[in-house]
C-alpha cells in the first residue's frame, strides 16, 4: 500500500473515530431510558386494573400512608406560604440568589394570595373551621382528602423518575421514529407521542407536567405545548374504568372506551386547525430557543437518526447527581408550587358546581343541543356535563342519579374526552410557561364538548341503545 494511500486509511479511521459512540454512551442510553419507558409507558395490569410502574409505585406509597398524607401536605401548603409571604417581606438574600428558589416564593401578588388560600382552606377543612360549604365532603374535603393524596402520590414518583424519559435520549429516539405519524396528523413533533401514551396509560397530569418541562427546555414551540397539553394529555384506561363503574356502567367498558378513542381522535385533529389553539405562534420558549431536530437526514432512516440524536443527547449527562438533583426540584416545585393552587382553586370550583346554580344557568343551550340529539333527561344532563369543567369526577358524581343509562353513558363518555378540567390540568396550565390562560381554557373545553358531544350521542344510538 502507497504512503498516500495509507494515510487516506489513516484518516477515514480517525474520522469514523471521532463521530462514533462509546460503548458507555450506549449504555447511558439504553439503560435509563429503558427503565423508564417501563415505569412511564409500558401498560401494566395490576390489582384488577391497567396502570404503569409510577402509578403502583404512588399506590402503594398512597397506601402505606393513608391517614397522614393530607396532614403532611397540609403542613407543606402552610409552609409554602409562609416562606412567599416571608420572601415578599423580607427579600432574603439566599433567596434572591437562587434563581429555583426565586421562581418557588418570589411569587406575583396573584399567586401569592391564592397560595394564602390554598393554605387556609386546607387547614380550615383539617379543623373544620368557617363555613360548612368551605370543608364540606363535596368541596374541600375532596380535593384535602382524594385529589391532594392522590397528586402528592402520583408527582412525587413522576417528578423524581420524569428525568428518566427526558434526559438520557428516548424523546429524541422516539420522537425520530413517530414523526412520520405526528407531523402529518397534528403538526406536532413525533417525542410528543410519549406524552400521550403516558397520559392515556397512566395520569393526564404526567402527560401536562411532560410537555411544560420539555417547552422550557425548548423542544416545543408555544402552539405544540398547547396543542399537546390541551389535546394529548388524555384520561387514563384506569381513570375511564372508575367513571363508567361509578355511574354504573361497568358492563358496558369495551364500546365506552372505543367510543371515547373515536371522539377524542375527532377532537384531536379539529381543536389544533381552529382558534384558539390554531392562533398559537410557532416559537420557542425565549430563555432557552430552539433546541430540537427531528428531520431526518437524506439517506439516513428514521431509527438510525433517532439514535443518533439520543446518544448525542446521553453523552451530555455530566453524571447522576445532576439527574437527581432535577427530579428531586420537580417534585419541590410541584409540592410548594402546583398543589397550594389545586387546593384552593379546586375548591373553589366545587363551590361553585355544588352550592350555586352557575353550571345549571350556563347549561340552558346544552339543553337543547341534548334534546336535538335525543337524549332523555336532558334538563339533569346538561349541568353534569358542563360541570366537568370543575373537576374530571364531578359529572360522574352529579349523573349517578339519572335514570337513564343513554345519558349516563353520554356524561361519563364527555368527561372523559372534554379532558380540560380545573381541579388538575387547568391549573397546571395556567401555573406553568404554556401560553395557554384561563379565557383559552374556557374555549377549548366547550369545543371539546361540542365536537365530542355528537359523535358520542351517534355511536351510542346506532351501536349500544
Amino acid at each position: 500500500m502507497s504512503l498516500h494511500s495509507q494515510e487516506k486509511v489513516d484518516e477515514f479511521k480517525e474520522e469514523t473515530y471521532s463521530t462514533s459512540f462509546s460503548k458507555k454512551d450506549y449504555m447511558m442510553f439504553i439503560i435509563p431510558s429503558l427503565i423508564g419507558a417501563l415505569l412511564f409507558l409500558a401498560p401494566i395490569y395490576y390489582d384488577g386494573k391497567v396502570t404503569i410502574g409510577v402509578g403502583i409505585m404512588a399506590e402503594f406509597f398512597q397506601t402505606f400512608f393513608e391517614g397522614y398524607l393530607y396532614i403532611f401536605m397540609t403542613i407543606i401548603l402552610a409552609l409554602s406560604a409562609l416562606g412567599a409571604i416571608y420572601t415578599k417581606v423580607a427579600k432574603p438574600g439566599w433567596v434572591i440568589k437562587s434563581e429555583f428558589l426565586q421562581s418557588l416564593f418570589n411569587l406575583h401578588p396573584i399567586w401569592l394570595i391564592i397560595r394564602i388560600m390554598g393554605a387556609v382552606f386546607a387547614i380550615c377543612t383539617i379543623f373544620q373551621w368557617g363555613p360548612g360549604w368551605l370543608y364540606a365532603d363535596i368541596t374541600g374535603g375532596t380535593v384535602l382528602y382524594s385529589l391532594i393524596p392522590v397528586l402528592t402520590t402520583w408527582f412525587l414518583f413522576a417528578g423524581l423518575m420524569m428525568p428518566l424519559i427526558l434526559e438520557f435520549g428516548l424523546m429524541e429516539f422516539i420522537g425520530s421514529i413517530f414523526r412520520k405519524i405526528m407531523y402529518p396528523l397534528f403538526k406536532l413533533p413525533g417525542r410528543s407521542s410519549i406524552d400521550a401514551f403516558a397520559s392515556w396509560m397512566g395520569s393526564g397530569t404526567v402527560g401536562v407536567l411532560i410537555t411544560t418541562r420539555q417547552y422550557e427546555e425548548g423542544f416545543y414551540t408555544k402552539r405544540e405545548a398547547s396543542v399537546i397539553a390541551t389535546t394529548f394529555s388524555v384520561a387514563s384506561i384506569a381513570f375511564s374504568l372508575v367513571v363508567i363503574t361509578f355511574i354504573g356502567l361497568e358492563h358496558l367498558f369495551i364500546p365506552f372506551y372505543a367510543t371515547i378513542v373515536v371522539a377524542g381522535f375527532a377532537a384531536a385533529v379539529i381543536c389544533p386547525r381552529i382558534p384558539p389553539l390554531s392562533n398559537k405562534k410557532d416559537e420557542y420558549y425565549e430563555p432557552v430557543g430552539k433546541q430540537i431536530s427531528e428531520a431526518v437526514p437524506e439517506h439516513t432512516s428514521n431509527f438510525q437518526w433517532g439514535l443518533e440524536k439520543a446518544l448525542e443527547k446521553a453523552q451530555k449527562i455530566q453524571g447522576f447527581k445532576q439527574v437527581a438533583k432535577k427530579g428531586i426540584h420537580n417534585v419541590i416545585d410541584i409540592w410548594f408550587g402546583l398543589l397550594p393552587l389545586v387546593m384552593a382553586l379546586g375548591t373553589l370550583a366545587l363551590i361553585l358546581a355544588e352550592f350555586t346554580s352557575v353550571f345549571t344557568y350556563l347549561s340552558y343551550p346544552i339543553i337543547w343541543l341534548l334534546n336535538l340529539l335525543q337524549i332523555p333527561s336532558a334538563a339533569e344532563t346538561a349541568p353534569a356535563i358542563l360541570v366537568g369543567f370543575a373537576d374530571m369526577f364531578l359529572p360522574a358524581v352529579v349523573g349517578s342519579g339519572i335514570e337513564s343509562e343513554l345519558s349516563r353513558f353520554i356524561i361519563a363518555a364527555v368527561s372523559v374526552t372534554q379532558l380540560i378540567y380545573m381541579s388538575e390540568v387547568g391549573i397546571l396550565l395556567i401555573k406553568s410557561k404554556i401560553p395557554v390562560g384561563f379565557v383559552d381554557l374556557v374555549v377549548i373545553f366547550l369545543q371539546r364538548t361540542l365536537i365530542t358531544l355528537p359523535i358520542i350521542a351517534a355511536m351510542a344510538h346506532l351501536f349500544f341503545f
